[in-house]
């Protein structure tokens, strides 16, 4: 198992890599406390070139899952070799090489392979037997050139996750060994998942938070390299004055905020801050507040048993009528009946997708 020491380590390595964005981020961590990450690996795969597989996705892969239905973001890590990743829609291959991370945001179903074309495995088979028993070595191919690679999914809140991932592409690929921290996740998460079995106690929880950690590390390197003339949350949160906001508002979304003390805690104008948003985001301070606030309540009316003007105070209103029409508005049903159609549906989903043992990696 990893000692504490290794993980104070990994933090210096990603503190000096990330320190140029890190003030400017802390507005992802926020919103992925909110978003409940959390991950897993399941596979450890080696295949020789010509190879090619079919992986299905998201759905496919959550309806195995044992916990209630959440949002699956599925990853590819290749550790030796190369390959290429292609959306099962699109015709395009992305070419991959070792150190490569690629990231399906949405979860789309897709192709991976090397080499000349052969008929795709269709992974599917596979898939159910792999999540219960947890993550297993495969070798496969037709004894040429080696790819070796790690894959995993992580889950989160359908809802609250859009914030960030809508800004993403359908592949998202980073190279994670031109620095000391991502080489040192690389090593860490292979050693890891090499000595599972015989790591003890906790060497599962271990490999769930690298999944996690890695997950983030792409984020940042992905929200580092994007062109100054980006729009969108992730564009936003990288910039000095609008990542503030940002982190101000996911940090206390029950604040009483109005643009003034808002651009008073910024330091700048109100135009300023009222423009930054507009540009970024297409809204206002206000109204982007407002739907986070409204998407927080959602979550909360999902998991917990809180009452109706518990919620409303949680986030923010002070009126319990005035936080009703503000939920059906954005939502579309009021707050007790979203609640109870969120329940009526997971209980549907749990008694039909429940698989026979928990996933031993989870």
């Amino acid at each position: 198992m990893l000692s504490c020491s290794s993980f104070v380590q990994a933090s210096d390595l990603l503190s000096r890599d990330l320190l140029l964005i890190a003030i400017d981020m802390d507005v992802l961590s926020e919103v992925l406390k909110a978003v409940k990450l959390d991950g897993a690996v399941f596979f450890n795969g080696e295949f020789s070139s010509p190879w090619c597989a079919r992986e299905p996705d998201a759905d496919a892969l959550a309806s195995y899952l044992p916990t209630r239905p959440k949002h699956v973001i599925i990853f590819h890590l290749i550790t030796e070799g190369r390959g290429y990743v292609r959306l099962e829609e699109d015709g395009r291959a992305t070419p991959l090489e070792a150190g490569d991370i690629v990231i399906l945001a949405q979860g789309d179903a897709h192709f991976m392979g090397n080499g000349p074309f052969v008929t795709p495995i269709d992974s599917a088979e596979q898939l159910r037997q792999v999540l219960i028993e947890g993550h297993i070595i495969s070798h496969s191919g037709g004894g040429g050139e080696l790819t070796k690679l790690i894959c995993g999914y992580l889950t989160c809140d359908p809802q609250l996750s859009q914030v960030f991932l809508a800004g993403l592409p359908s592949i998202v690929k980073v190279h994670i060994r031109d620095s000391p921290s991502g080489q040192w996740l690389e090593d860490t998460l292979r050693y890891s998942i090499d000595h599972a079995k015989t790591s003890g106690p906790g060497g599962a929880a271990v490999i769930a938070k690298l999944s996690e950690v890695l997950f983030v590390e792409t984020l940042r390197r992905y929200i580092a390299k994007l062109p100054p003339s980006h729009t969108g949350w992730l564009a936003g949160a990288r910039d000095p004055e609008m990542g503030k906001a940002l982190t101000l508002l996911h940090k206390q979304p029950a604040h009483p905020w109005t643009i003034a003390s808002l651009a008073q805690e910024v330091g700048v104008s109100r135009s300023v801050l009222a423009e930054r948003f507009r540009h970024y985001l297409g809204d206002t301070p206000i109204g982007y507040l407002t739907r986070w606030r409204l998407q927080l309540a959602a979550q909360v009316l999902r998991s917990t048993s809180k009452s109706v003007a518990e919620v409303a105070g949680d986030v923010g209103y002070q009126s319990e009528p005035s936080f009703n029409r503000a939920f059906k508005r954005e939502l579309g049903l009021p707050p007790a009946a979203f609640r109870s159609h969120a329940r009526s549906s997971h209980r549907s989903v749990s008694v039909t997708t429940r698989p026979q043992r928990r996933i031993p990696s989870r």
